[in-house]
């Protein structure tokens, strides 16, 4: 089915007119294929859609996903929507519409019933029953009390209750609750700690607004992790797999430049030492292990501190111990692994330089790891406090100070022992 569906995908997305093979599609098939296309695909797609065809693929979606097409729109196009849509469904929409798309309620959908704490087992199963047929969905059970909400009721328990005869608040449990403001990053830190299959969306006065589910959640992790890896690469989050070279190129070009600039910096300071390396040309065998190790420690420095900013576990006026733990751990691992690359250098050296070639190396390892910890642990607590996102600027730094600092450390020794 995956490789059935990826071939869709990338017929939909070659396509001068997309909204022929998607339309080509049986209506179930569409659904499920148009959320799985890239936004830049998806885009496209809608642009090239008639409003009989966007009509047509509505009809068939539930209303927080027609809430993610309409938001899509202009302003024009989505009006012309929704008037086609009926009363019911155009509310529940406009409800929809009304929120942030990235908060807790932009998440939500409204496949849920309020119970009283008061009612009977058979009055919430015919209260179920009548959401059923009107709307072709099961609903989430959420149990209230003076309009608070008490919790959620299984839909298991029901039958458990009828059988017994106690109250329905026997049966009910306890289900994790966010506020409707709150950012998506928020919302998926609630169902990591919980680790429930929803999450209940709450006004500003308690009263539930909607439900968020875990298959939205996931959604929205692959597309986070997606959008991490993107930043960390410097490529445009926006960018699909099957996107035109011309495009891959006027979203990446700057990124590279910016890298190039700072490979020269890097490369001044490797030809400081051209008469170090001449003599001992070995030493050229070994840059690369110490940049690499370096940019390596730098990057996993960075990913734990970037987590911990965005879990508001840590900022530049509280960052001092995270520093110190960075280094430290940094000078440890500089440590263990220099000891190895020593002790490989002595053994190919041939007798040429032996203990003394492994030594600067073993002390470069530790000291380039020592500067990864510290520049990795600092640079996004110090671009945080500016207002950038460390995740998309705090990589390029890192580099360069573990490129420049750790050569300017490893043939500055080099120079001062072996020659």
């Amino acid at each position: 089915m995956e490789p059935q569906r990826g071939k869709l995908r990338e017929r939909i997305t070659l396509a001068s007119e997309p909204s022929i093979p998607f339309t080509e599609l049986p209506p179930e098939r569409r659904r499920e294929v148009f959320f799985t296309l890239p936004d830049s695909s998806r885009q496209t797609l809608l642009a090239d859609l008639s409003r009989s065809q966007l009509e047509s693929f509505v009809r068939y979606l539930d209303p927080d996903e027609a809430t993610d097409v309409l938001g899509s729109l202009g302003q024009e196009r989505r009006a012309s929507l929704l008037s086609s849509l009926d009363e019911s469904r155009r509310e529940k929409v406009e409800f929809l519409l009304s929120f942030d798309p990235e908060t807790a309620a932009g998440l939500m959908d409204l496949d849920y019933v309020t119970v009283d704490a008061s009612r009977t087992p058979a009055e919430v199963i015919e209260r179920v029953r009548r959401f059923e047929e009107r709307t072709g969905r099961v609903p989430s059970i959420l149990v209230t009390e003076g309009g608070s909400l008490v919790g959620r009721l299984p839909g298991a328990a029901l039958s458990v209750a009828e059988r017994d005869g106690n109250p329905v608040t026997d049966h009910v449990e306890e289900i994790p609750q966010v506020r409707y403001d709150r950012d998506d990053e928020t919302v998926l830190e609630v169902f990591r700690t919980n680790r429930e299959r929803s999450v209940v969306v709450l006004d500003d006065d308690d009263s539930v607004l909607g439900v968020v589910r875990a298959d939205d959640v996931l959604t929205l992790a692959e597309a986070a992790a997606g959008e991490t890896l993107y930043e960390f690469t410097g490529v445009v989050e926006a960018e699909s797999v099957l996107d035109s070279p011309g495009t891959k190129v006027r979203r990446r070009y700057r990124w590279l430049i910016l890298n190039l600039a700072t490979a020269f910096l890097a490369a001044a300071v490797v030809g400081l030492f051209e008469s170090t390396i001449t003599a001992v040309a070995i030493l050229a065998a070994y840059m690369p292990v110490v940049a690499g190790m370096g940019g390596n420690a730098g990057t996993q420095a960075m990913a734990v501190t970037v987590r911990g900013i965005s879990l508001g576990q840590v900022s530049l006026a509280t960052g001092r111990q995270v520093v110190a733990n960075e280094v430290v751990a940094g000078g440890v691992n500089g440590l263990i692994t220099g000891g190895l690359v020593a002790v490989v250098a002595v053994a190919f050296s041939f007798g040429e330089f032996g203990i003394q070639l492994g030594a600067v190396i073993g002390v470069s390892m530790v000291a380039n790891l020592v500067i990864a910890g510290f520049f990795g642990a600092v640079t996004p607590l110090v671009l945080d406090r500016l207002g950038y996102d460390p995740a998309t600027s705090a990589t390029i730094f890192i580099t360069t100070a573990t490129d420049v600092l750790g050569f300017l450390v490893f043939l500055g020794l080099a120079r001062l022992v072996l020659l």
